[in-house]
């Protein structure tokens, strides 16, 4: 059997479980995921190496009808994942949909307008079906599916209890064209150690403040100090508030939810690299950040 190599633009409305399938399918977490929409706000690539392929999946920020803020940047990283994708895999979450089926003509139209008259593969991914009672709910979300993606192969899934990935991983994988590797067999994404250092500590940050936090929170590692004490980098990470009360937010009360933030974000941040970090968290005001856009370039935001 000939050896397969591809991109997979990985797209779909907001909270759709996407970086939840992508941490699954490479085995390791490099995708944070959080109950908030519009978690994911770069594309990250995640790769999947096997005997018979080697799959690049583009993981893209969710797609959305906001137009404030980065939202429109964000977009824009979504959509042009598509053009460097040899397969799209779709995302859709069953459990918001099955009681409102008519929703989604809305959330798919502008992916099937955006794939027509392309030859590409497309795959359908219905995720969190386990979550869908009584189940015959998703009957009438698969015959939508057929409708407005004639072309495509629908998959009820879930991303997390695995039902259905390795089928969606399967059936990816055999439309990809032929060739060789091009990545190294331990190698699972392009994304620097810097980024998810910093992504790490922006997720912990939307887990600890739920509905408290700013979605207007962006994480900036300012400097990582491997020199001083090699036995244990020292990491220092600026939390970047749109507004004076977000700032009291983040810190907590005598400080206690930053060090909470620090300390879940350092633990993984050890992980990830093998080895013992010191974290050192800042938090600053910066007005309106997302409409800077050099500051968001500097960032490196909806890339």
């Amino acid at each position: 059997m000939s050896h397969r190599f591809g991109h997979v633009a990985v797209l779909g409305p907001t909270n759709a479980g996407k970086s939840t399938f992508l941490n699954r399918v490479i085995g390791q977490k490099i995708s944070i995921v959080s109950p908030k929409p519009q978690t994911t706000r770069n594309r990250i690539t995640g790769i999947l190496t096997t005997e018979q392929a080697q799959v690049v999946f583009l993981d893209t920020p969710g797609l959305h009808r906001q137009s404030r803020g980065i939202s429109p940047l964000l977009l824009r990283s979504a959509w042009n994942a598509l053009p460097m994708a040899d397969v799209a895999l779709l995302f859709f979450d069953a459990r918001a949909l099955a009681p409102k089926p008519n929703l989604l003509e809305a959330e798919a139209r502008p992916l099937a307008k955006a794939l027509g008259g392309d030859p590409m593969p497309v795959i359908v991914a219905l995720n969190k079906v386990d979550a869908v009672r009584p189940k015959e709910r998703l009957l009438p979300l698969l015959k939508e599916m057929a409708l407005i993606f004639p072309q495509a192969e629908v998959f009820p899934i879930s991303a997390l209890s695995g039902q259905g990935v390795d089928e969606v991983v399967a059936a990816v994988a055999a439309r990809l064209p032929e060739g060789p590797p091009q990545y190294g067999e331990d190698e699972i994404t392009t994304a620097p150690v810097r980024f998810m250092a910093a992504e790490a500590v922006r997720e912990k940050l939307f887990l600890a403040l739920g509905q408290e936090l700013p979605y207007g929170v962006a994480v900036e590692i300012e400097s990582w100090d491997e020199q001083t004490n090699p036995a244990m980098p020292h990491i220092s990470a600026v939390i970047y508030v749109p507004r004076t009360t977000h700032k009291g937010i983040v810190i907590g009360k005598g400080g206690e939810m930053l060090k909470k933030v620090g300390s879940e974000a350092r633990a993984e941040i050890e992980e990830l690299v093998g080895g013992r970090v010191h974290l050192e968290l800042w938090v600053k005001v910066k007005p309106d950040w997302p409409g800077d856009k050099g500051f968001v370039r500097e960032l490196g935001l909806g890339e």
